[in-house]
């Protein structure tokens, strides 16, 4: 067996398809002549007592499909690199100190860091200490600027639009209007493709400013139609005026829990209108289950591009799905350096309002 060992770590929140990135990484770095190392628990599993073990290419069967990750996952911890409202933070240096340690302990040659914004904030600070690091996009909030698509998104708007079909035929049946509340963070993506694929009469995003007027008078509009009933989504990063409406505890060191402005629409909605208003959170829902087979294909393409990285010493990068739709690689800095947010004047706002959907502008 090769010497040579790549550990791998899933970090922040689980999202559909890492157990098919870990899978892909594990056979083609077998191929390449490498050993895989699974990091237990996120990157504290780097910290004394080190959790850690070797991934079989034998035990890879049914991962392709399997929801979650055999690795165990941690959205906070001694590696944070992002603290309340987004605030950068530096990890600790004595937590890298010890981190590098047990790496060198270990015999890796390479760390393979699966993650999103906040994952990959610390794998580049982590690269800037002298660790071997190569990235690979993970969201379903599909949100990094350096790749054309994060791998859970379409798994996320898959159970978005699933969820609006069901609404739909309870909010006919009753002359309802039904918010769904989706995740997102601070980008509108699985509110606006999940709201187009699904047939929404609104759809609410934080990249567009939206008033109840708008939204009162699409809701009438409706009725004078004779539709009774109406569909509306809403991204949880979507805001009432200036203030993000959260489940936040008030920790000061991790990111701001968005979520409720669903609830808050739809209570608005029915003192404006007079008509029955529900509100559905679909929260975590969006990030479990079985992958799609968009995202089981971008998995096994983001691993094996990640594996064959690691065997050029293409270090400080990110995989990325580029422009062309072939895959490709950026740097970690350029991989964080920016939010990718739904264009209010691009082509997917376009062909919603040129089908009547409001934007509530």
């Amino acid at each position: 067996m090769s010497n040579r060992k790549i550990g791998i770590v899933t970090g922040g929140g689980d999202c559909p398809g890492l157990n098919a990135v870990i899978r892909a990484i594990v056979k083609a770095g077998d191929l390449s002549g490498f050993q895989s190392i699974g990091i237990h628990g996120g990157l504290d599993g780097l910290l004394t007592p080190v959790q850690a073990s070797p991934l079989m290419v034998k035990d890879m069967d049914g991962l392709l499909i399997r929801g979650g990750t055999i690795l165990g996952t941690a959205n906070s911890g001694r590696f944070a690199a992002k603290a309340g409202s987004g605030r950068k933070r530096k990890v600790p240096q004595e937590t890298l100190d010890q981190a590098k340690r047990n790496f060198d302990s270990l015999g890796l040659s390479a760390l393979i860091i699966i993650g999103g914004d906040g994952s990959l904030s610390t794998a580049q600070q982590m690269f800037e200490m002298g660790f071997p690091v190569v990235g690979v996009p993970k969201t379903i909030d599909n949100d990094l600027d350096a790749t054309q698509m994060t791998f859970g998104f379409d798994t996320a708007v898959a159970c978005a639009v699933d969820a609006l079909d069901r609404l739909h035929s309870t909010a006919s049946s009753h002359n309802r209007v039904m918010v769904l509340e989706v995740m997102g963070r601070y980008a509108g993506w699985i509110a606006a493709y999940a709201g187009l694929g699904g047939g929404a009469d609104v759809i609410l995003i934080p990249e567009i400013e939206f008033n109840f007027p708008a939204i009162h008078k699409k809701i009438t509009e409706r009725e004078v139609q004779g539709k009774h009933f109406t569909i509306v989504i809403v991204a949880e990063g979507a805001s009432l005026g200036k203030e993000k409406i959260t489940a936040d505890d008030g920790a000061p060191d991790r990111e701001i829990r968005l979520g409720g402005i669903g609830h808050e629409v739809a209570a608005r909605i029915e003192a404006m209108t007079g008509k029955e208003t529900r509100c559905v959170v679909l929260g975590h829902l969006q990030r479990g289950g079985q992958p799609t087979q968009w995202d089981r294909q971008l998995c096994t393409r983001f691993g094996v591009r990640a594996a064959r990285m690691v065997a050029k010493e293409e270090f400080g990068k990110m995989v990325a799905l580029l422009p062309n739709g072939m895959m490709g690689a950026v740097t970690l800095k350029e991989a964080v350096n920016k939010i990718r947010s739904v264009d209010p004047k691009g082509e997917l706002v376009m062909t919603a309002r040129a089908l009547g959907i409001s934007f509530g502008d």
